[in-house]
C-alpha cells in the first residue's frame, strides 16, 4: 500500500514538473523582432499539437446519429441497386446503377439520413439516371415515401411505436 502511494506521488510530481520545462528557455529572436511574446505565439501556433487535441471535435469528421429504421428501410427498398459505399457514421448510402423491378430505366441513388428522428426531414434521397435524363420529383418523392413507410413498418414490428 505504501509503495503504491509513493509511486503515485512520483508520477504526479513528474507530470507537474513537465508542465513548466520550457519556462527558462532563451527568447525566440523572431519574436523580439516582431515585438510579440514567444509564449503567446507558441499558444496561437496553428501547427501546435497537445494531448488535448485528441478530444478536439472541431476538426473531427461529422458524425450523425442515424435512425436505424430509416437506415434498414433504405437498404430494403433499394435492394435492387448494387451498394457502392455505406457510412453508418455520417448516414450516407451510395448505390450503383440498377433497374427497378418492372422498370426499364436504370437509376442510381444517394441516401442521406441526417437525424435520429423517424421523420421525413431526416431523409434525403437523390436519384440519377444512367442516360443523364432528369428524374421527376414525383419519382424521388415515391422512393422517399416507400422508405418512410418501410421504416414505420419496421418500428411497429419492433413494438416501439
Amino acid at each position: 500500500m505504501r509503495l503504491q502511494t509513493i509511486f503515485g506521488l512520483i508520477i504526479v510530481t513528474a507530470a507537474v514538473s513537465a508542465c513548466g520545462q520550457n519556462r527558462g528557455a532563451a527568447p525566440n529572436p523572431n519574436s523580439l523582432a516582431t515585438g510579440g511574446n514567444s509564449e503567446e505565439q507558441e499558444l496561437n501556433d496553428p501547427n501546435r499539437s497537445t494531448i488535448w487535441d485528441v478530444f478536439d471535435t472541431a476538426n473531427a469528421e461529422q458524425v450523425t446519429n442515424v435512425n436505424r429504421y430509416l437506415w434498414t428501410a433504405s437498404l430494403d427498398v433499394l435492394n435492387f441497386l448494387p451498394i457502392q459505399e455505406v457510412d453508418p457514421f455520417t448516414g450516407v448510402i451510395v448505390t450503383g446503377y440498377g433497374t427497378p423491378p418492372g422498370g426499364g430505366r436504370q437509376y442510381r441513388a444517394t441516401v442521406h439520413i441526417s437525424d435520429p428522428a423517424l421523420a421525413a426531414r431526416s431523409l434525403s434521397v437523390s436519384l440519377q439516371t444512367s442516360g443523364g435524363a432528369p428524374v421527376s420529383a414525383a419519382t424521388a418523392r415515391a422512393v422517399e415515401d416507400a422508405i418512410l413507410s418501410r421504416a414505420r413498418q419496421l418500428r411497429i414490428a419492433d413494438n416501439k411505436f
